[in-house]
């Protein structure tokens, strides 16, 4: 393999100038290692050119001609949704890497009713799937491409709900952004309700530890689950403003025509996937996985939510005008 020294690498990471990808690259680099980049060249093309990141251009769903004749000591793929993608990227990589990090989801299991851990069956790729299970099985059609490949040098990480500063859903930035700016606050369902999610930085981590550490097989990788509540009285700690705090009920939200997962940040509301926040990350846990403490998380993405301006006025995650709407419905 290129690069041998047992403290410098050299890393492939299929995307890297967006949100996960960012942040492994950031913690590649931080770390010492050698770093190239695959990617189509659209999204922030310089962002890592005066940290000596090779940057080769191509488009991975018709073109890897470009990775022809190159060895690395890992790939880390952090953009594979459709099977026949990582199908392509697996054939035209083959022997030349040694290891191959693939970054899944906990969306590829089959039933998110109840509390699931690695071995819980997944979602198989078949016709008529609605959006949100098609996602999941195609992920779980890649995760089974890499693993067939690649055997016991394969890399599995399956992410809960990642968050963070860059993180451009607005799902977790909106709260201390609200919280700050102060009002009545609507908090959706019950105080109780779990919500769990990762910092992109700890998964980062973690996948850098997968690429370098030959941490093999398939792992779970969100953080611990929290009743809601305390996250919002986190929320309101770190953004330090004075609040009227109300709470609307699940039962209420869904009567008043909101879409579950979507309709409110962080709120689930779907049955179906009442245990998709308290995912069983005890394997992870076993094997290292370790998370900075919430409030930095709430710091830091408050930081760059506000240096950035905030979102875009139709990409906020509760608009000014619905969040009154449900209040006065409440």
């Amino acid at each position: 393999m290129q690069n041998t020294s047992a403290d410098r690498l050299s890393l492939l990471v299929l995307g890297g100038t967006r949100f996960v990808g960012r942040a492994v690259v950031e913690a590649a680099l931080a770390a010492g290692h050698q770093v190239t980049m695959f990617n189509r060249g659209l999204s922030d093309p310089g962002l890592f050119a005066e940290a000596g990141v090779e940057t080769l251009i191509g488009d991975r769903t018709a073109d890897l001609s470009v990775l022809e004749g190159r060895r690395w000591d890992a790939v880390i793929d952090v953009a594979g949704y459709l099977p026949e993608v990582v199908q392509r990227s697996v054939t035209t990589l083959g022997d030349r890497v040694g290891r191959y990090v693939f970054v899944s989801t906990i969306s590829v299991l089959a039933d998110l009713s109840t509390v699931q851990d690695e071995d819980g069956e997944v979602l198989e790729l078949v016709e008529g799937l609605p959006p949100i299970q098609l996602y999941g099985a195609n992920k779980a059609a890649c995760e089974r491409i890499v693993l067939d490949a690649y055997g016991e040098r394969a890399s599995i990480v399956r992410p809960g709900l990642i968050v963070g500063p860059y993180d451009t859903t607005d799902r977790f930035a909106y709260w201390p952004r609200r919280f700050r700016r102060g009002g009545r606050v609507l908090l959706p369902g019950d105080p109780a309700d779990p919500t769990q999610f990762i910092d992109v930085r700890d998964l980062a981590a973690w996948i850098l530890g997968c690429a370098t550490g030959q941490r093999g097989g398939i792992h779970l990788v969100t953080g611990h689950s929290m009743p809601i509540g305390e996250f919002f009285t986190a929320c309101q700690a770190v953004a330090g403003s004075d609040v009227e705090t109300v709470w609307i009920g699940t039962e209420t939200l869904l009567k008043a025509g909101v879409a579950p997962w979507m309709g409110v940040p962080l709120w689930n509301g779907d049955p179906d996937y009442a245990a998709a926040n308290r995912s069983d990350i005890s394997r992870a846990l076993a094997a290292g996985l370790t998370f900075r403490p919430l409030a930095e998380t709430l710091a830091d993405t408050l930081a760059w939510d506000t240096a950035r301006g905030g979102p875009a006025p139709d990409k906020e995650g509760l608009s000014a005008a619905e969040e009154e709407r449900l209040l006065n419905a409440g």
